[in-house]
């Protein structure tokens, strides 16, 4: 992997290019898309990774403090729980091995038994509204931290508040697609990390923001690339906020 963008340099050190910022609470959004704008290949994201963005994508986590992602993605995707690794002990040097994930669900349509719920080394979060049944709410106590933020639907500033009063300041969004539109219509999102797949794509997938309009200025800070891979680091620029 080479950086191409502010300036030219061979392997450059990931958990370096990717810090957070030290002084403030920092959401930051990882997604892949194909050349022509497509956020999934035949359903699933993984159709569009390459070894680079998997790599790319663990080093985020391992920055992160909590991982982010829709109950949609969370289905879809089949998710678990990060699991620690070797390469994160630097890492996350005074923090637990592997972050929580967190899961925005409206709803509460999601399977406890599941290993994201019962093989967590931290232990999963679920944000959710209180028109969700009382009853639905005590399952998923049993196997998660439930945080409710809003009346009928998820209230996205208030989540992310009561997950900086948990000390989980650098929140790394994995989707999907509808998830960022809420976000970034709410002017939450600090920074886009986005994975350019040399594909065409066509069909009918979504774009990495589907839904809620939003007009959201960025800075490009960083490109990476590797075997025609793209690796854009966008901050939105807060001169036009």
């Amino acid at each position: 992997m080479r950086r191409i963008y502010p300036d030219i340099q061979d392997d450059p050190d990931l958990a370096q290019a990717y810090a957070y910022p030290v002084d403030r609470p920092w959401l930051r959004t990882n997604m892949v898309a194909s050349a022509d704008g497509a956020a999934w290949l035949k359903g699933l994201s993984g159709g569009l990774s390459s070894r680079g963005d998997r790599r790319v994508f663990g080093v985020l986590r391992g920055l992160a403090d909590v991982v982010l992602a829709g109950a949609t993605t969370v289905r879809t995707e089949g998710y678990g729980p990060a699991k620690p690794r070797d390469s994160w002990q630097a890492l996350r040097e005074g923090r637990p091995p592997a972050p929580p994930i967190a899961v925005l669900s409206r709803g509460l349509g999601l399977d406890f038994g599941s290993p994201l719920f019962t093989e967590a080394a931290a232990r999963t979060i679920v944000i959710t509204c209180e028109a969700v049944p009382a009853e639905r709410r005590r399952q998923a106590a049993q196997v998660a931290d439930v945080i409710v933020a809003g009346d009928v639907r998820v209230d996205l500033p208030r989540a992310l508040a009561e997950l900086h009063a948990r000390g989980l300041t650098r929140v790394l969004c994995e989707g999907g697609p509808r998830v960022n539109a809420q976000l970034a219509a709410a002017g939450l999102i600090d920074e886009l990390c986005l994975t350019v797949s040399p594909l065409l794509v066509g069909g009918d997938a979504a774009r990495i923001v589907n839904g809620e309009t939003a007009q959201v200025r960025l800075d490009l800070r960083q490109v990476l690339e590797e075997e025609g891979v793209l690796f854009c680091r966008y901050t939105r620029e807060l001169s036009h906020d």
